[in-house]
């Protein structure tokens, strides 16, 4: 007889978002949290969702894959997503949240919920298969449970290194210099932009290519393999002379208002940077600031010389220091099935960047779907997939054995997936406009969604949505 509680390891995302969906659908929780009694290389805080590299969760129009994944949530009461939203800073045209409030908001919805008890201790083992269990440790699992799921599977995990940009004090930066603004002057100004010329912008390369690099702890330097989404801003500058300028320092479409009218030919082509680096803010007011692209494994005392050196920040207080660290994910296509069970163990989940899907939203897509389908055998009834025309059910594909199945491939090596287009199934009717093509999928995912949420309502015979964030 199976254990009506359901055991959640791990208080990040996508275990944030498991126990919600759980609790929302009547099913009791023990979240287990390691911090503060044991950290990690990344995190900072104890609180619930501390968001560890970007404070950014992609592209908000649904045009965009990680739209589009976004608002799958927000149809399914992500507390994520919605709580996201509600600690919104500008950011363009993405979603980027105040981390502090947003971490704290999580925790205190969680903390406060009374199907939901928060644990705080490091989890050594796996539950036994009595106990509905969700995996959420993360992509720093500790290593003694990281050893326990190796033995459990059979398989090596697969890593990679991963990095954090640093954050200075917006106060500190030199606003003479600095300016407000969007690229192609979109929306509302939401980055602040540092411009170098092509002389600034040499020095600052070789400055970097140069730095003393901290030890990573796991492997040489040399054997590292890092995340290409999530390359340190050094490893980008050795790539090319003019590798930074087509990547996080591109100036293109960033126009200063002082420089003059950014439609005149003649004075653009005068004035227009050699390469910016933009910050985006990480809390309402702009105190702090966070170094688009710069994910680093400098030492801290490298990282202080050689980013004051960029225009506006020569006297740049830094909050955090960039940091690298080991990330750990489950080689998901031979172990998982769609519904995010292991296929050794049904009444055994996974969910998160665990599992190989890479970025914020999806995270916590992973851990919306296994708090469903925990929650529905928990009550003895049958686990879904969700349909393979939405952005949920691709990505669930990709980390699962449906990847085995239909990958004519199945050599290649399994690596994580942020949301993508080129995930989704094809349309019937081929649509050669990109724009185009890409607004059919999101209403084609919207339709089927409708269905598959009804048929969900009927599974758990009552309304979805019981819980709303106030």
């Amino acid at each position: 007889m199976l254990e009506k509680e359901v055991i959640v390891i791990g208080a990040g995302l996508a275990g944030s978002e498991a126990a919600w969906q759980l609790a929302n659908h009547g099913v009791s929780v023990k979240l287990v949290e390691m911090r503060p009694l044991k950290s990690t290389p990344a995190h900072h805080t104890c609180e619930c969702g501390e968001l560890v590299c970007s404070n950014s969760f992609g592209a908000l129009s649904a045009d965009r894959a990680a739209g589009l994944l976004q608002k799958e949530l927000r149809f399914f009461n992500s507390l994520i997503v919605q709580t996201a939203d509600k600690f919104a800073v500008p950011a363009g045209g993405a979603l980027a949240v105040d981390r502090s409030k947003f971490s704290n908001a999580l925790t205190e919805v969680l903390s406060n919920h009374p199907l939901i008890e928060i644990k705080r201790f490091e989890q050594l083992d796996l539950p036994t298969k009595e106990n509905i269990t969700i995996l959420a440790t993360g992509p720093l699992t500790a290593d003694e449970l990281a050893n326990k799921i190796q033995f459990f599977t059979g398989i090596d995990a697969c890593h990679f290194f991963d990095a954090a940009s640093p954050i200075i004090y917006g106060d500190t930066i030199d606003k003479e210099i600095v300016f407000k603004a969007s690229r192609y002057d979109k929306g509302d100004p939401a980055y602040l932009n540092c411009p170098m010329n092509e002389n600034d912008y040499i020095l600052f390369r070789n400055e970097l290519i140069e730095g003393e690099q901290a030890n990573l702890k796991d492997f040489e330097k040399e054997s590292a393999n890092f995340f290409e989404a999530c390359l340190p801003i050094e490893e980008i500058a050795r790539r090319g002379i003019d590798t930074m300028r087509y990547g996080p320092l591109k100036s293109i479409g960033l126009w200063n208002p002082k420089w003059g009218d950014l439609f005149n030919r003649e004075n653009r082509l005068k004035n227009r940077p050699h390469a910016i680096v933009q910050l985006r803010m990480e809390d309402l007011e702009g105190k702090l600031l966070n170094m688009v692209g710069f994910q680093t494994n400098l030492k801290w005392s490298e990282q202080k010389r050689i980013f004051r050196m960029i225009p506006g920040l020569e006297k740049a207080e830094f909050v955090r220091f960039g940091v690298m660290h080991r990330n750990t994910f489950l080689e998901s296509p031979k172990l998982l099935l769609p519904t995010l069970q292991f296929m050794k163990r049904e009444t055994l989940f996974a969910a998160g960047q665990i599992t190989g899907t890479e970025g914020y939203a999806a995270a916590s897509a992973g851990g919306l779907l296994a708090g469903i389908n925990a929650a529905l055998l928990a009550k003895g009834k049958k686990t879904v997939t969700f349909p393979d025309e939405s952005m949920i059910g691709s990505l669930m594909n990709f980390i699962s054995n449906r990847n085995q199945i239909l990958s004519k491939q199945k050599k290649n090596k399994f690596q994580p997936m942020p949301a993508s287009f080129g995930l989704v199934p094809e349309l019937t009717q081929r649509i050669k406009d990109k724009r185009l093509r890409y607004k059919a999928y999101q209403e084609r995912s919207t339709t089927a969604l409708k269905g598959f949420k009804k048929e969900l309502d009927t599974l758990f015979e009552k309304d979805h949505l019981l819980t709303k964030i106030n």
